[in-house]
């Protein structure tokens, strides 16, 4: 690991957040629930009984600097690898090295950076020396560990979930940088406290993002005498827009098309609203939501308003017609109406119930009186016989079984008293009573 002096010319022309970057736990801000005073993890570091283990969490966090800090306190071999250049060869050459040094008494933590991309057999390699305590790992990842380490090498890490630094954790940082000697600490910068918040609030709990934001600030502010200064016309091309983290493809798009379906399905139009300019803030394809809705429609409002299918249907059109950015209010068109609407997931439940029973029971045959009857040799096998037309009666019902004998009386939907399903509920008591009758 290269050490560079306070003086060394590489080190002034670094970024900001790489000079800043906390040496100690005491210079470390945020994660206080894993990294305060008797908490689990600081005491791991501060006994140096440091475990396999990994960071999960969004990126400027701090999990590579915390990695660091326990390598500068720990009585192991530190060894930074990353899975964005190494593949399975460094790998085993990096784990023989290790074994050596395990026969020699002396331990090797191996830091991965960014370990979700490495494959299942990258990972698998480093199950065997895992296991006997050869290294022990500390992993880095801004991805779900569930979803993108293998289950093997994750059952033997504890993984700590690192949180977005909050707002008051942000200016504070923010405060530190314009006193520290790496920062700006021997320059006077001229800059307000609500340009500071504005900052930490733009950064969305990103650290590298909320200190990139300052230097750029700082570097285009006013320069007098006196000091350089800030000005708030600066600040607003600085933060004119904020990239919020948003991956189409990883556990974040999840997240958020499950808070805009539960936001209706709990009748909430503001929040779902909200979730919804989220994504399409992010960049998501807006025919994705518009057949998330039309799912919705059927879903959680069903027989309860029909009108909500057309609706949602209608706005998928719309999204083709328009595309973005006009297709956000045809979106919320039809967040808003899905929200809004009465309740029932009758249709949902019938169709869970009747699919379980296709699943579990024998594929039973049609019944013959249902059956169609097209040839002569049908109709001589009894295909349609018992068949009643429901049209040649008066109440235009029959009480003709339709189900086959096994399911017979089986009920599957079971409609609500939300909305206009209630009387499809009067309606559809009344055809069992007649038919019991």
């Amino acid at each position: 690991m290269e050490q560079m002096s306070l003086f060394d010319d590489r080190q002034r022309s670094a970024p900001l957040a790489s000079r800043l970057r906390p040496q100690s736990l005491e210079e470390f801000v945020g994660q206080k629930h894993l990294l305060g005073e008797g908490m689990v993890l600081r005491r791991l570091i501060e006994r140096d009984e440091i475990s396999s283990m990994i960071f999960w969490g969004p990126p400027g966090v701090g999990k590579t600097t915390l990695a660091r800090i326990i390598a500068g306190r720990t009585r192991a071999d530190f060894i930074d690898f990353s899975a964005v250049t190494s593949g399975i060869k460094e790998i085993k050459e990096v784990m023989v090295k290790a074994e050596s040094s395990r026969k020699l008494g002396i331990r090797t933590l191996l830091f991965v950076d960014e370990i979700h991309r490495f494959n299942k057999a990258q990972q698998d390699a480093f199950l065997p020396y895992v296991e006997k305590g050869s290294i022990i790992l500390v992993g880095a990842t801004t991805e779900n560990p569930s979803f993108e380490i293998n289950a093997a090498l994750l059952s033997r890490c504890k993984v700590f979930v690192l949180q977005a630094l909050e707002e008051d954790d942000m200016v504070e940082l923010l405060e530190n940088a314009l006193k520290h000697p790496q920062g700006y600490g021997s320059q006077k910068i001229g800059i307000t406290a609500q340009q500071l918040t504005a900052i930490a609030r733009f950064a969305n709990g990103d650290a590298r993002t909320a200190l990139n934001t300052l230097e750029m600030a700082v570097l285009n502010g006013v320069i007098s005498a006196e000091q350089i200064t800030v000005t708030d016309a600066v600040m607003e091309q600085c933060i004119n827009r904020r990239s919020l983290l948003y991956d189409k493809n990883g556990e974040e798009h999840y997240n958020l098309i499950s808070a805009l379906h539960k936001s209706m399905r709990n009748s909430d139009p503001d929040a779902a609203v909200y979730w919804l300019c989220r994504m399409l803030d992010g960049g998501e394809d807006p025919l994705y939501i518009a057949r998330r809705l039309v799912r919705f429609a059927s879903e959680d409002v069903g027989m309860a308003d029909s009108q909500a299918l057309q609706v949602a249907v209608a706005a998928y059109q719309a999204c083709h017609f328009n595309g973005m950015p006009e297709c956000d209010v045809n979106l919320t068109h039809a967040v808003v109406y899905l929200s809004m609407a009465p309740k029932s997931n009758a249709l949902y439940m019938a169709c869970e119930m009747c699919k379980k029973d296709v699943r579990t029971m024998p594929a039973q045959p049609v019944p013959l009186q249902i059956r169609n009857a097209p040839t002569k040799l049908m109709k001589d096998l009894h295909y349609g016989d018992g068949y009643e037309y429901a049209h040649d009666t008066e109440e235009k019902l029959t009480k003709m079984h339709c189900l086959p004998d096994s399911l017979a009386g089986r009920k599957y939907y079971r409609p609500t008293v939300q909305g206009a399903e209630a009387a499809v509920k009067e309606h559809l008591e009344a055809i069992e009573a007649w038919k019991r009758s």
